[in-house]
């Protein structure tokens, strides 16, 4: 199956409006008139939003992501940002289930499948993050953490859903540690993933949905990973915060 790669740069709380500016202008004269084999997505935080939405609005290169959002359309929710509210951006895709909304904000299976759901309703493209804790790949429970993550996650969703979401597999001892899975680590768990998703809608739609690798990427280890035939791009953290560094890795991800 022939999956055009995405890749994803999860700016994370890093960057607001002026250095938003900064990045696009070091980034823009090599999308602007350029055609690559793969989607290029950008995730600023919201703050940021407006500004990368208006420097790269008309850049068909580039599309916009959300780092979240809530699983409400409106109301007493302070703090929160709607989907509704993001299509004003020009948002296309919203990053849910992140480790960290995870580990961090305590944001269940059911919660993040509630804002996947969401999601779909105002026809954003999730970009769906699952993964395991090193106590969990050590304890031997890699499969039935993803099983449940993928299953959970999912409920609900329709095939045409799913062709329109991305799945980010990002161990979580490899995000932000400068762990990298190994390419065979990477390989297996992005094919068991894969496995899941034709046991629940079936084997063309699993053949077709894009799965990213998330986890230290940098430029060194790009090719490799992205060489493997069930890894389909890159959720790219740290290394994404620099036009040049974003740039090295699609190029070195893409050469094969």
């Amino acid at each position: 199956m022939n999956r055009k790669p995405i890749f994803a740069a999860n700016w994370k709380m890093n960057k607001g409006p002026s250095e938003t500016e900064d990045f696009a202008r070091a980034l823009l004269p090599h999308v602007q008139h350029q055609t690559f084999p793969c989607d290029l997505v950008i995730a600023p935080p919201f703050v940021s939003l407006a500004k990368a939405s208006e420097l790269f609005g008309n850049v068909t290169a580039v599309a916009l992501a959300a780092q979240n959002c809530s699983e409400y359309d409106s109301g007493a929710y302070t703090g929160e940002v709607s989907a509704v509210m993001l299509k004003e951006f020009y948002v296309h895709y919203v990053i849910l289930g992140h480790s960290e909304r995870r580990s961090i904000y305590g944001e269940t299976d059911d919660v993040i499948n509630a804002k996947m759901l969401k999601a779909r309703e105002f026809k954003l493209k999730p970009i769906f993050c699952i993964g395991e804790t090193l106590a969990e790949r050590e304890g031997g429970q890699l499969e039935e953490v993803l099983r449940r993550q993928v299953t959970k996650g999912l409920a609900g969703f329709t095939e045409k859903d799913l062709q329109e979401t991305v799945i980010a597999y990002e161990p979580v001892w490899a995000i932000g540690t400068g762990v990298t899975a190994s390419a065979e680590q990477a390989q297996e768990a992005h094919a068991f993933v894969r496995s899941l998703v034709a046991e629940a809608f079936g084997g063309e739609p699993a053949a077709k949905i894009r799965i990213q690798y998330g986890g230290s990427v940098k430029p060194a280890n790009a090719a490799e990973l992205m060489a493997c035939p069930d890894i389909d791009g890159a959720l790219i953290g740290g290394a994404a915060l620099e036009a040049s560094s974003f740039l090295q890795i699609i190029e070195n991800g893409t050469a094969s």
